[in-house]
C-alpha cells in the first residue's frame, strides 16, 4: 500500500465508529495477513475486542503489540486508545438495536422477499463502504482534470465498460468529448493519439484486468491524465494512474458474482466525478444538457411534435 493511500484513509479526526467495518472491508485486501487478523477480530466482535488491552489483542490475534498499533493507525485511529473508544461506540450501537437484521447470504431456497431484503441491504452497505473510502481529494483532482480536457477516454471489460458507457453518455451530454472503448484492441489504437491536456479512465474492479491496464499505460506515456477506478488500490493498475478512485471490495457469492456489488460502487464513484465536472462547467453544462433534453422530448410525447 502507497503513503498517499494510507493518509487518505489517515484522517485529522479519527472515523466515526459506524464507519469502522467499512474501513476494514476496504483496507483489509491490502493488509498484511497478520494485520488483517487483528482488523477481521475488531470487526467481527467489536465489544469483545474493546474490553482488551493492546496486549491481549495481541495474543487473541496471535500477532504482536506492534501490530495491532500499526493496524489501528491505518484504519484512521491516532492509537489503539482511540480505536478501542470507537470499538466500544461501535458494539453499543450494534446493541441498541439499530443494526441490520439480514445478511447479504443469499440462499438458493430463499423466499423472493428475502432476497430483496438482502441485496437492498447488501448495496446500500455497498455504497456506504465506498463513499466512506473515497478519497475527496483525488476525487476533486479528477473533477479538475475531466472538466478542462480535450478529449476523454474511458476503458473497461464486461461490466466495467457498462459503466463507462453511463460515464461516457453523461459527459456527451453536458458538451465533453467522451469515448468509452469497448473494443481492446481500439481501446489501444485511441490511447495512441492521446497526449497532454487529454484524460484517460481506467475502470476494474480487480485492478489486474489486462485489457483495461494496456490502454492506460499507454495514454500515461503519452502525457495524458490518467484515472484508475478500482476496488484494489494496490492492484497493477494503479502504477499508471494519476488519480486512484477506490470502490467498495465487493462480497462476492455463488448465487450473487462481485460483479454486480462492485458495478454499484462503481456507478456511485462515476455519479460523483460526473456531478463534480457539471458543477466546474455549468455555465456550459447547463445549456447543453437542456438542450439534449429538448431534442429527445418528442420521443417520450410523440403527439406534442
Amino acid at each position: 500500500m502507497t503513503n498517499d493511500l494510507k493518509e487518505s484513509f489517515s484522517a485529522d479526526s479519527p472515523p466515526a465508529p459506524a464507519a469502522l467495518a467499512a474501513k476494514v472491508r476496504t483496507l483489509a485486501p491490502s493488509m498484511t495477513r497478520s494485520m488483517q487478523r487483528v482488523a477481521e477480530a475488531v470487526a467481527g466482535d467489536p465489544a469483545g475486542c474493546a474490553a482488551l488491552t493492546v496486549t491481549g489483542l495481541a495474543e487473541l490475534t496471535g500477532t504482536s503489540e506492534a501490530t495491532v498499533v500499526r493496524t489501528a493507525r491505518l484504519l484512521g485511529y491516532p492509537g489503539y486508545r482511540d480505536l478501542r473508544l470507537a470499538l466500544a461506540g461501535l458494539a453499543a450501537h450494534q446493541q441498541s438495536g439499530r443494526a441490520p437484521a439480514v445478511t447479504a447470504d443469499i440462499a438458493v431456497d430463499d423466499p423472493i422477499a428475502d432476497v430483496v431484503a438482502k441485496l437492498a441491504y447488501d448495496e446500500q452497505q455497498t455504497l456506504a463502504d465506498t463513499a466512506v473510502g473515497l478519497d475527496t481529494v483525488q476525487l476533486g483532482a479528477a473533477v479538475a482534470a475531466a472538466a478542462t480536457a480535450r478529449r476523454i477516454d474511458i476503458y473497461g471489460v464486461g461490466a466495467s465498460s457498462l459503466v463507462g458507457q453511463d460515464l461516457a453518455q453523461k459527459l456527451a451530454r453536458i458538451g465533453l468529448i467522451a469515448h468509452a472503448n469497448m473494443d481492446p484492441h481500439l481501446a489501444v489504437t485511441n490511447a495512441v493519439q492521446l497526449r497532454s491536456g487529454d484524460v484517460a479512465i481506467a475502470i476494474t474492479h480487480s485492478g489486474s484486468t489486462g485489457d483495461v491496464i494496456e490502454p492506460l499505460r499507454v495514454a500515461f506515456d503519452r502525457g495524458a491524465t490518467t484515472i484508475a477506478i478500482t476496488g484494489r488500490p494496490d492492484g497493477p493498475v494503479t502504477q499508471y494512474a494519476d488519480h486512484v478512485l477506490t470502490t467498495s471490495t465487493a462480497r462476492e457469492s455463488e448465487l450473487r458474482p462481485a460483479a454486480m456489488s462492485s458495478r454499484t460502487s462503481q456507478l456511485l464513484v462515476v455519479d460523483c466525478l460526473f456531478i463534480g465536472v457539471a458543477q466546474r462547467t455549468y455555465e456550459t453544462a447547463a445549456p447543453a444538457l437542456a438542450a439534449s433534453y429538448e431534442a429527445l422530448a418528442h420521443r417520450h410525447n410523440p403527439r406534442t411534435r
